[in-house]
C-alpha cells in the first residue's frame, strides 16, 4: 500500500507551470513543500516553504531528496533526460512517488513526437520510470495539453487580447480539450492526495472540449468587438515552423507545440475526452466552459 504523500519536493518551480503547481500546494497547509533550486539560482520563493540550493550531483540530489514522499519535476526543454538522475536519487532516498515533466502535451502519440523529436526525451523519462518500478519508487504522469487561461493571457494561443487579433488554422474546426491553470494545479493535489488510485498510471486531464473557431466566438462575445482573423494552414505553420527551428530560431518550437492541439494532423490524440481514458472523474475534477474562463480574462485585462 501507498501511505499518503505529504512532503513534496518540486524541481522548477520558477518556471511558468512550476509557479502554478507550487501555488497549488503552498494553499493547502497538509502539505510541506521543498523546492529545489541550482546553487546560481536568483528565484524568491514563499517564505513558508523550504528552499534548498543544490548542485544536482547524485549525493546532494539524495540529501534532498531524504524525507519526501513525492519528487515533482516542472523542468524545462534543457533538463528533461537529466530527470533520469532525479529517478535514481529519489530511489536511493526512498521516495514512494515520482511525477515527471509532463504537464503538456500527448507524449505517448507518435503524431506529437514526429512533430517534437525533443519530446521523444520525456517518454524516454516514461520508459525509464517503468523499468524501475520493482524498485519501490512508484509514478504518475499528468498530461493537461494546452493551458488555456494563461494561454489567453500571454498570446501563446495565437489570440492577442489587446489588438483583438486571432491565428485560425485550417478554419478553426478541430476538437481538442485545453485546461485552466487551477484545474491543472487540482489535479496535482488530487494526484497526491489519491496514491492508491493513481500508481504508475496515466492521467490525462480537461476543463473542457473546443476548438478555435468557439474560442473566437466567446472573445467576440466577451469584448464586444469584431477580431481580425489571420487565416492559416497546418501546412504551411509547420514548414515556417521547422523551417525556423532549422535555423535555430527556438521560436518555431511554440509553434509546433500549438500544433498538437490545433493541426488537423491524423493521430495527434488531443482531444482527450474522446481519444485518452479523461482522468476528471478520478480525481474529483469538475468542467468548465470556454465562455466562463474568457469572461474571466477578458474581464481581468480591461
Amino acid at each position: 500500500m501507498t501511505s499518503q504523500l505529504k512532503n513534496i519536493a518540486i524541481i522548477g518551480a520558477s518556471g511558468s507551470v512550476g509557479k502554478l503547481i507550487l501555488d497549488a500546494l503552498v494553499r493547502e497547509a497538509r502539505f510541506h513543500v521543498t523546492v529545489l533550486t541550482r546553487s546560481s539560482s536568483t528565484a524568491i520563493f514563499p517564505t513558508d516553504i523550504t528552499a534548498r540550493k543544490t548542485d544536482y550531483s547524485a549525493a546532494d540530489l539524495i540529501k534532498a531528496f531524504a524525507g519526501q514522499d513525492a519528487v515533482i519535476s516542472v523542468v524545462g526543454l534543457s533538463g528533461f533526460t537529466e530527470q533520469k538522475s532525479f529517478i535514481d536519487a529519489a530511489i536511493s532516498a526512498g521516495v514512494k512517488r515520482f511525477i515527471p515533466s509532463e504537464f503538456s502535451s500527448n507524449t505517448l502519440s507518435p503524431a506529437v513526437l514526429q512533430l517534437l523529436p525533443i519530446f521523444a526525451q520525456k517518454k524516454e523519462v516514461l520508459d525509464y520510470l517503468k523499468e524501475k518500478e520493482g524498485s519501490g519508487l512508484t509514478w504518475t504522469a499528468i498530461w493537461p495539453a494546452l493551458l488555456f487561461d494563461s494561454g489567453l493571457k500571454n498570446g501563446f494561443l495565437g489570440f492577442d487580447l489587446e489588438a483583438r487579433t486571432a491565428t485560425i488554422w485550417d478554419k478553426g474546426t478541430n476538437q481538442f480539450t485545453l485546461t485552466d491553470d487551477d484545474q491543472l494545479g487540482s489535479a496535482v493535489l488530487a494526484v497526491l492526495d489519491r496514491p492508491e488510485q493513481t500508481v504508475n498510471k496515466n492521467i490525462y486531464v480537461a476543463s473542457f472540449e473546443t476548438s478555435q473557431k468557439k474560442i473566437l466566438a466567446a472573445l467576440e462575445e466577451a469584448t464586444g468587438d469584431k477580431w481580425t482573423v489571420t487565416d492559416t494552414t497546418t501546412t504551411r505553420e509547420v514548414a515556417e515552423a521547422s523551417e525556423k527551428l532549422g535555423k535555430g530560431d527556438f521560436s518555431g518550437a511554440f509553434t509546433l507545440v500549438r500544433a498538437t492541439s490545433f493541426a488537423n494532423i491524423p493521430g495527434l490524440r488531443a482531444n482527450y475526452g474522446r481519444d485518452e481514458d479523461l482522468s476528471n472523474e478520478l480525481l474529483g475534477l469538475k468542467f468548465g466552459s470556454v465562455k466562463e474562463t474568457v469572461s474571466r480574462v477578458v474581464g481581468g485585462s480591461e
